[in-house]
């Protein structure tokens, strides 16, 4: 977006220094024969009657800058309140049009929920532009349930997709994969290769990383400084530096776990993160997404993502060292360290794509994140947690919801939603709808994100389903030894000592409701209603590509 300069000036007559002293005044007149003024005599005795007029004159002239003054704050603001606009909506395209709701008093012939096994036929894909909302300033529950039933008719599941040859992703993301080479170090459980370095070793070599980071971070890059120098090495007369990417991502979903996952896994001594836990460099930060409302800045390239887990590189370094005395300094030398990374935004959020597509007749996102990931990690370990999908949307509205939350604005967002959902499945897709940028965007809570298993066909389209390790969070929670000997072993991680074990397990929960959250009591059983008849289909599904009924959560 090319930014806009508004400017004005205010024209003004210079003051005179003899204003009042003497009987001359300067009138402007094209009266005059000399030039632009002409010079009039005042009496002595006029001088009262004079300065009547000259006052009149004076509180007109102060009603006229008054107004002047107004309708220049008026324009500023107004110049402000449109780039604002033109910031937000940078990242939404063209919204839909607006359309008639479903009539409550008239609705279609009711449909059964369409079952997994046999879903019903798609809706033929319309132009994204040309998709009407079904947004109603009517929202009684009566309603609302009528446009459930409308979204639950139409579930269908496509039964796959087509996948982007290689030659394609190269050319959408040509940097990067001249960066990250197509086989890794032999010997090591993570994937490192040798990276020559051309820059200039005196020099910063984190200057220029666009990451923020904390105070905690930067202590952690002032190390890494300190330390970079000596983790080059020579070889055939250049410099090399150790660089890796993440042996296993925790992909999602978002209010579902990650973060007490994350924190349990890196108490274990084979594992070790980024420096940030949620870098989300795949699905914003790569293209240019810092914050959503924020607009779109300079792209995050590649070196900055690596960078995040140069502390680790040198670790794993160290340990390939031919320094034996350096390699016993390290605890456990004889183990394989492996490197996660755990943005939760990795597996549902696509958003960016319609900003760099060069087909903008596609309803769909050519390319998805595990594109990208499986072409440049054929053998990467991803890990995944669930929860029920109504109790996750609660959460997530109380954590992102800001002030004046309440069960009743849950209630109306929600109806708002699903009428958004509506309207957009009433014209295309079910899965168009669920990657549509629009539609997410201009959804006040973020629903999409509980089609779980939307997602997770995609991801199953590409890798192996022995790659995904698929949790719940109920499960978890009941029983956190049993889950977390699940990840160690899903990531063939070494024994622990029982004492190594307990601390694992027994910390207390990360991330949990804050007391005022939990202050706002449960939502309302009406609401509860609605999100389990409308994720109902898509749990079905869930449980049967997983082949586990526990996914349905349907149980009291």
């Amino acid at each position: 977006m090319t930014p806009m300069d508004y400017k004005y000036s205010l024209l003004t007559a210079a003051p005179s220094d003899d204003y009042g002293q003497g009987p001359v005044l300067l009138l402007h007149t094209d009266a005059s024969p000399g030039g632009l003024f002409g010079v009039l005599e005042v009496r002595r005795g006029d001088v009262a009657a004079w300065h009547r007029s000259a006052l009149g004159f004076l509180n007109r002239l102060k009603v006229c800058s008054f107004m002047c003054f107004l309708t220049v704050t008026f324009l500023v603001t107004a110049s402000y309140m449109l780039l604002a606009d033109r910031k937000g909506l940078l990242l939404t395209p063209p919204p839909y049009r607006f359309g008639s709701p479903v009539s409550p008093a008239s609705p279609a012939s009711p449909v059964s929920p369409v079952s997994p096994a046999s879903p019903a036929s798609p809706v033929s894909p319309a132009s994204p532009a040309a998709l009407d909302f079904n947004l109603s300033a009517s929202r009684d529950l009566a309603h609302v349930r009528l446009v459930v039933k409308s979204i639950v008719a139409r579930v269908a599941f496509q039964s796959s997709r087509r996948l982007p040859e290689r030659k394609a992703l190269v050319s959408s993301e040509p940097h990067m994969f001249s960066v990250i080479p197509r086989k890794f170090l032999p010997g090591l459980k993570n994937p490192c290769w040798y990276e020559e370095y051309t820059g200039n070793i005196t020099s910063d070599p984190y200057g220029n990383n666009k990451y923020e980071f904390s105070k905690r971070f930067r202590t952690l890059l002032k190390f890494l400084r300190n330390s970079f120098r000596e983790h080059l090495f020579h070889w055939d007369g250049k410099l090399y530096r150790t660089r890796c990417l993440p042996y296993f991502y925790i992909i999602g979903q978002p209010k579902c776990g990650t973060t007490d996952l994350y924190d349990r896994l890196k108490m274990h001594p084979d594992v070790r993160f980024g420096i940030s836990k949620e870098p989300h460099w795949w699905t914003r930060k790569r293209f240019g997404i810092v914050r959503l409302k924020d607009g779109v800045h300079d792209r995050f390239p590649v070196e900055d993502y690596l960078d995040l887990f140069d502390l680790s590189a040198f670790q794993i370094q160290d340990q390939l060292s031919a320094n034996a005395s350096r390699a016993r300094d390290l605890p456990y030398p004889e183990r394989h360290i492996i490197i996660g990374e755990a943005s939760a935004s990795t597996m549902w959020d696509n958003k960016a794509w319609t900003y760099y597509s060069d087909n903008s007749t596609t309803e769909e996102p050519p390319y998805l994140n595990q594109d990208f990931i499986h072409a440049l990690q054929p053998d990467a370990r991803l890990i995944v947690i669930f929860r029920d999908p109504v109790e996750r949307l609660y959460s997530d509205y109380l954590y992102f919801g800001g002030t004046n939350k309440s069960a009743e604005d849950f209630h109306e967002k929600v109806s708002e939603s699903l009428q958004l959902f509506d309207g957009c499945v009433a014209m295309t897709t079910i899965r168009s709808c669920v990657y549509n940028s629009t539609l997410n965007n201009g959804m006040p809570i973020r629903m999409p994100v509980g089609l779980y298993v939307v997602f997770l066909l995609d991801w199953l389209t590409i890798f192996h389903r022995d790659q995904l390790l698929v949790l719940r969070l109920e499960d978890h929670a009941l029983n956190r030894k049993y889950t977390m000997k699940r990840v160690f072993d899903f990531l063939h991680l070494g024994p622990l000592t029982e004492q190594q074990e307990a601390e694992i397990t027994q910390s207390p929960a990360s991330n949990t409701r804050k007391e005022a959250n939990r202050n706002l009591g449960p939502m309302l059983a009406s609401t509860r209603d609605l999100l389990q008849d409308f994720y109902k289909p898509f749990n079905q599904k869930l449980a049967q590509v997983l082949h586990n009924n526990s996914f349905l959560w349907d149980g009291p």
